[in-house]
């Protein structure tokens, strides 16, 4: 590629491509640099693989003799039950992705996040036990049996806010959201980078309401968690602007093309629809201390 397009790839200026070609291996990179270029690499294909080991061959560096395999559904899966409100969580670990629309690196700490978004019987049992006023499509104060499995929604920013610390945990950044949903290596959906409606409840899928949260297998991330691309739009704790706040995914109500997980998105704090919910994120260093009692 170019060194504008390698450049753009890895975070860095043109300039400091150029400066790093100039001055090879005199160069010591930043913990940053250094993490994207492992990210690209691992997200390569073998022959790209093999010519970067025959190349730190050639300069007389150690490298592994086992290649190293790139992020897969299997090898990145670490999940437990959160011992406050038993939802299961789903490990993602430290390192650089590539974020935004512009595939941008971008380092989280480790975090754990809910596997599924928070549903109607999550949000009962908080209600039970706090008094928060229940959603407002709730007959009588009470949801249907028939959607205790589905995701929550007619929930404002302060509503997953008072949600999410009651259950001992906190709404997710936006780059966490979006590390969750696509992995590492800047694939645009969770799956991979196919546009595939089928693995969503987007409008294109004509069922026209929320579905179950654990019903699109097909659907799920890297890191094994489920609905990033669809059912409802989720509330993150990025502020855009006073008052407003980022949501990530499309819904039920959105086409497909608004799935995308890098696709920005806010709104007011106040606002609240029948295709808004949320989940929930804990930092790793707190949920060790959680597991270890």
């Amino acid at each position: 590629m170019s060194t504008e397009e390698f450049a753009r790839r890895v975070g860095a200026s043109d300039r400091m491509v150029s400066e790093w070609e100039a001055r090879k291996d005199t160069i010591r990179l930043r913990q940053v640099n250094q993490a994207a270029l492992a990210t690209l690499l691992a997200g390569s294909a073998p022959d790209v693989h093999e010519r970067f080991a025959s190349l730190a061959r050639s300069l007389g560096t150690v490298i592994p003799t086992q290649e190293t395999p790139s992020p897969g559904p299997q090898s990145q899966q670490h999940q437990v039950r959160h011992p406050c409100d038993g939802k299961k969580m789903a490990l993602v670990a430290a390192g650089t992705f590539l974020c935004g629309e512009k595939n941008e690196p971008v380092w989280p700490t480790s975090f754990y996040i809910d596997v599924f978004p928070v549903t109607n019987n999550d949000c009962a049992r908080f209600v039970a036990a706090t008094g928060h006023e229940p959603p407002q499509h709730w007959h009588r104060g009470k949801c249907p049996e028939v959607t205790l499995d589905h995701p929550v929604v007619f929930v404002t920013w302060h509503d997953a806010s008072a949600y999410a610390a009651w259950a001992g945990k906190g709404l997710p950044t936006s780059p966490q959201w979006e590390k969750a949903a696509r992995g590492t290596r800047g694939d645009t959906y969770p799956w991979g980078n196919n546009a595939t409606p089928a693995k969503g409840n987007s409008r294109e899928s004509g069922i026209g309401s929320t579905t179950p949260v654990s019903r699109y297998h097909r659907g799920v991330s890297p890191y094994g968690v489920y609905d990033f691309c669809g059912d409802t739009r989720e509330w993150c704790s990025t502020r855009s602007e006073p008052g407003r706040y980022e949501l990530k995914a499309g819904a039920w109500t959105s086409p497909f093309a608004r799935a995308t997980p890098a696709v920005f998105n806010d709104a007011s704090m106040e606002m609240l629809d029948d295709d808004t919910g949320f989940r929930c994120v804990t930092p790793a260093t707190v949920m060790a201390m959680l597991l270890a009692g």
